[in-house]
C-alpha cells in the first residue's frame, strides 16, 4: 500500500502549497492563468515529446492496451450517451468524458506502477494510448466546437497539428518511430521545461481551489457525480471483465490493467478545460473527487488481487 499512499501524499502537497500560494495571492489575480498557459502551450508538450521520444513503440502491441482502450471506451462512451439525452453540449460532454476515462498515468500512475506494480515501464501503454489516441482526439473536438463555423474544411482537418500538446505528442512518437537519437543540447533543455509541467498544473489547480464551494454542487453535480462514478467505479470493473473474462488475463497481468484503469481523473484534465474556458468546475470537481475515493479503490484492488 505504500505505492499508493506515498503517490498521492506527493500530489496533495503540492495541491496544498498552490492553495496557500492563492489564498496569499503570492502570483497575483492571473497566477492561475499564468500557470495553466504556461503548461499548456509550453511545459507539456516539451514534456510529453521527451517521454515518448525515449520510449519503445512496442509496447502497444499488447492485449494490456486493448483492455485499456475498451474500457476507456466504455466509460466515455456511457457519459456520452448521458450528455446527448440530457443535451449538456458537446465542450461540456468532451470534459465529462475524459474525466470519466482518462486516468492519472504520469504523475501518479508512475509511482503506483514502480510501489505497487513493480515496474514502471508498465504504464507506458496507458500513457501512450491516451496522448497519442485520446488527447489529439478530444482536443480537437474542442477546437472545432468552438470554431468549427469558421474556416474551410482543409483548415479545420489539420486543428490536431495546431494544439501544442498534440504536436509534442506526435512528434516524440515520429522521433522514437525512426529511432533518431536527439542530442543532449537539444534534448537537455526540453526535459527541463518538461520536468515544469506537473508542477505547474497542480499548482494551478490548487490555487484554483481558493474559494471555491465544496465539489458536486451547483448546476454541474449531475455530470460531476457521473463522471466520477464512471471513473472510480465503472472503468475499473470493465477493466476487469474485460481483462480476465475475455482476453484471459491472471495474477500480475490482471493487477496491472485494474490498477492503471483505477487511477483518478488526470489534474491535466482541468488544464484542458481551463484553456478552452469550457467546463472547468466539472473538471476541477471531477479530478478532486476521484482522487480521494480513488484511494480506498486502489487499496482493495491491490489486496483482492495482489
Amino acid at each position: 500500500m505504500q505505492g499508493v499512499l506515498t503517490g498521492f501524499a506527493v500530489i496533495a502537497v503540492v495541491i496544498a502549497v498552490g492553495y496557500a500560494i492563492g489564498r496569499r495571492g503570492y502570483l497575483g489575480d492571473q497566477g492561475r492563468e499564468v500557470l495553466t498557459k504556461l503548461a499548456f502551450h509550453v511545459a507539456s508538450p516539451a514534456l510529453l515529446f521527451t517521454t515518448l521520444a525515449q520510449t519503445d513503440l512496442s509496447v502497444i502491441f499488447s492485449s494490456r492496451l486493448l483492455v485499456t482502450a475498451l474500457s476507456t471506451a466504455a466509460a466515455a462512451g456511457v457519459f456520452v450517451a448521458f450528455g446527448v439525452v440530457r443535451h449538456w453540449g458537446v465542450g461540456r460532454t468532451t470534459i465529462g468524458a475524459l474525466c470519466s476515462s482518462y486516468v492519472n498515468s504520469g504523475n501518479l500512475g508512475i509511482p503506483i506502477a514502480v510501489y505497487v506494480l513493480g515496474d514502471a515501464s508498465l504504464v507506458a501503454p496507458v500513457l501512450l494510448f491516451q496522448l497519442v489516441g485520446v488527447t489529439p482526439v478530444a482536443l480537437t473536438i474542442l477546437d472545432l466546437s468552438g470554431k468549427g463555423e469558421k474556416g474551410p474544411l482543409w483548415r479545420r482537418l489539420l486543428t490536431p497539428l495546431r494544439n501544442p500538446i498534440a504536436v509534442g505528442s506526435l512528434a516524440g512518437v515520429a522521433v522514437s518511430a525512426t529511432g533518431l537519437r536527439i542530442p543532449a543540447p537539444v534534448l537537455d533543455p526540453l526535459t527541463l521545461i518538461g520536468g515544469m509541467s506537473v508542477p505547474a498544473v497542480l499548482l494551478a489547480f490548487g490555487i484554483s481551489l481558493c474559494g471555491s464551494t465544496m465539489p458536486g454542487r451547483g448546476p454541474d453535480r449531475h455530470p460531476v457525480f457521473l463522471s466520477v462514478a464512471l471513473k472510480s467505479v465503472g472503468q475499473p470493473a470493465a477493466a476487469w471483465a474485460l481483462a480476465a473474462g475475455v482476453f484471459g488475463l491472471r495474477g500480475a497481468p490482471l493487477l496491472d490493467v485494474v490498477v492503471t484503469s483505477a487511477l483518478p481523473a488526470a489534474q491535466n484534465l482541468y488544464t484542458y478545460a481551463s484553456s478552452y474556458r469550457v467546463a472547468e468546475r466539472l473538471a476541477r470537481d471531477s479530478i478532486l473527487l476521484s482522487t480521494v475515493i480513488s484511494v480506498p479503490v486502489l487499496v482493495v484492488v491491490a489486496a483482492l488481487l495482489g
